[in-house]
């Protein structure tokens, strides 16, 4: 028995050797409301909160394998997993199944995926890559180059169409781009460019992706058709109020007036039924989130290290940010999930992989000598 103690000791250390406890505890907070709203959002189906389990103990242990992958690693699978992103891309654009309209994945074996979740993290290995290749000389060029490489994943994703992806990918790329160092005159003629590119990619947009911006203005022009999603979810989350209308008892969500509620607008469920104290919570879940990989992003010890880790934990900023502008009607609806709250395998996946690259970073920081 003495023996044992030890021997399940050395186990167990060896199971959370490299787990970071406040990351793990914050994602599986958020995991946990997640569920819960997802219980009240699909009642009608209550095997999608099983389903959402079962996602949540992959995710986990995808969580579990990058955290022990040292960063070094990772660098020499950056190519490798750009190029195979791409290659997957062409495929779905060839023979990815369609479904409401759009084509967005691809069956392998038994199941399908959606290869443009890989692209939100595989864009940022390939430019951390390629700048930490290029430390010691970054010019202009080089951005050039990486500005390219973003351009051509997010070009082959918002084709499908797929434009919250789109937007998700193009700021992860963009995130490592801005910590690489460009200055901020590239910064502003870069601004100047998007604006004068306003005109044409608006003539490039879809017609139902027109009609989103355009009833973001004035949802109540087409309050069955474009505006509908906006204007329900807007009444769910003011009719919250300041301490909701409790688990469960949701009016908007079980008479069937908010769309898409176990997915984009799982948000609009949160709020009617725990209101303005929820979302504090969840706002300062967030945070802290975003925070604490802020902090492992600072004290990383290499160059590439320092930009992934800083891209993925902006990324999650910007798929929080999104998510709840657009259910909050200030941004246009462009299909982006709540992190870690949304039912959804392959995001969920996404997101904790991206938790266990955070860990591999701080699990292989810089050791400052005192």
């Amino acid at each position: 028995m003495e023996l044992a103690a030890p021997s399940a000791r050395r186990l167990y250390q060896r199971f959370v050797e490299g787990i970071d406890g406040p990351l793990l505890t914050l994602s599986l907070m958020l995991a946990a409301l997640g569920l819960a709203t997802l219980f009240s959002a699909s009642y009608e189906q209550p095997g999608r909160v099983a389903s959402q389990a079962a996602n949540l103990t992959v995710a986990l242990a995808g969580m579990w394998v990058m955290a022990r992958i040292p960063p070094q690693t990772l660098m020499r699978f950056a190519v490798p997993a750009y190029l195979f992103g791409i290659a997957l891309l062409i495929a779905v654009a060839l023979a990815g199944d369609i479904v409401n309209g759009a084509r967005r994945w691809l069956h392998v074996g038994v199941t399908r995926f959606q290869p443009s979740e890989m692209m939100k993290l595989a864009l940022p290995l390939m430019l951390a890559w390629y700048f930490h290749k290029n430390e010691a000389t970054l010019r202009l060029r080089d951005f050039g180059v990486a500005a390219l490489l973003l351009a051509l994943p997010v070009l082959l994703i918002a084709r499908q169409p797929d434009l919250g992806t789109a937007v998700l990918v193009a700021a992860a790329g963009c995130y490592v781009i801005f910590f690489a160092g460009i200055g901020w005159k590239v910064i502003a003629a870069l601004g100047v460019l998007g604006l004068a590119s306003l005109f044409p990619l608006w003539g490039m947009l879809h017609d139902y992706q027109r009609r989103r911006i355009l009833t973001l203005l004035d949802p109540a022009q087409d309050p069955l058709g474009a505006g509908y999603h906006t204007i329900q979810s807007t009444i769910a989350v003011g009719s919250g109020g300041i301490t909701g209308k409790g688990w469960l008892r949701g009016t908007q969500t079980h008479l069937e007036f908010i769309p898409e509620r176990h997915t984009d607008f799982i948000f609009a469920v949160f709020s009617e039924e725990f209101g303005l104290i929820g979302n504090l919570v969840l706002l300062a879940l967030y945070t802290l989130l975003i925070a604490r990989g802020l902090m492992i992003a600072a004290s990383a010890a290499t160059f590439f290290s320092r930009l992934i880790a800083a891209s993925i934990t902006l990324m999650f900023f910007t798929y929080a940010f999104v998510n709840m502008g657009m259910v909050a009607g200030i941004l246009p609806v462009v299909g982006v999930p709540l992190p870690f709250i949304s039912y959804g395998g392959t995001a969920l996946l996404t997101l904790f992989i991206g938790i266990g690259i955070l860990m591999s970073v701080h699990n292989h920081r810089r050791l400052v000598q005192t």
